[in-house]
């Protein structure tokens, strides 16, 4: 049985932001999350500019920006995201106790919840993390916002697994609306509870099969079969001296056929 599509998706999921992320990827024909882990903001905005065509999503630690300002660097990525038509998402990957993490979202130098659509987080202090956050986003802004929980990690040696896995998954139904899904490797099931996650899933290329930090990579193919939804691909996109309108290309068509033929339209 073919999975359902996007825009299937979109119609029922009780998230805003995850309707109008489905709705973009379905109108742009993209699954592709562009991960641009650079450190100064005029290579920032200029990969993102380059790679805008291409994504329905782009992913930032905005805390590795060694010239960041909120003027500089973040309002023209808001423009970008409006030209391009892609969405925000800071990997923060907050894992606090939820008072904490409430001041670390909305306020610091970076308050992230005023501009990122998506932000994610560790199952490790437990439900109140979700609670924290969400306030934060409620008192921050009127724009929906959305929370993904780190669910699996791509690094060897990792401990995100097993039990520690099972107990984010049931963390993250504490809240239908605001947790959209997670960062995990497969399918995180939930279906038969009614709950539609977002699977995003980092560690995808289509040439590299890891790094000498840790880092291992999965195909296109392999991650969509699976039951990912977004693939996150960062140097794949522009190290070593590859051209991101290339890669960007590459990478879209890549993952958006694996989506296709995952759904039986091709």
């Amino acid at each position: 049985m073919a999975s359902k599509t996007y825009s299937e998706r979109a119609k029922t999921h009780p998230s805003p932001v995850a309707q109008r992320l489905f709705e973009l990827m379905e109108t742009k024909k993209t699954n592709l999350c562009a991960s641009v882990d650079v450190k100064t903001t005029s290579e920032f905005l200029s990969l993102i500019d380059k790679l805008g065509p291409y994504i329905c999503l782009v992913k930032t630690h905005i805390d590795i920006i060694d010239d960041y300002s909120y003027e500089g660097t973040i309002e023209p990525l808001i423009e970008l995201s409006k030209k391009h038509k892609f969405m925000i998402f800071e990997d923060r990957k907050f894992a606090d106790i939820g008072n904490t993490v409430k001041s670390q979202y909305s306020g610091g130098a970076y308050k992230i919840a005023k501009w990122s659509d998506i932000t994610n987080a560790h199952g490790v202090t437990g439900a109140g993390i979700v609670a924290g956050l969400k306030e934060a986003a409620k008192e921050t802004t009127d724009e929906p916002r959305g929370l993904l929980m780190l669910a699996e990690l791509s690094s060897k040696g990792s401990l995100a697994y097993g039990e520690y896995t099972k107990q984010t998954v049931e963390i993250a139904k504490s809240d239908k609306e605001f947790v959209i899904g997670f960062i995990a490797q497969k399918d995180m099931g939930g279906q038969d509870e009614g709950f539609d996650w977002i699977i995003m899933t980092p560690g995808v290329g289509l040439d590299d099969k890891g790094d000498a930090l840790g880092q291992q990579y999965r195909t296109v193919n392999e991650v969509i079969s699976t039951g990912t939804d977004i693939i996150i691909v960062g140097r794949g996109l522009f190290g070593k001296g590859r051209d991101p309108t290339v890669e960007g290309q590459r990478y879209r068509d890549a993952g958006w056929n694996a989506y296709l033929t995952k759904t039986g339209q091709n």
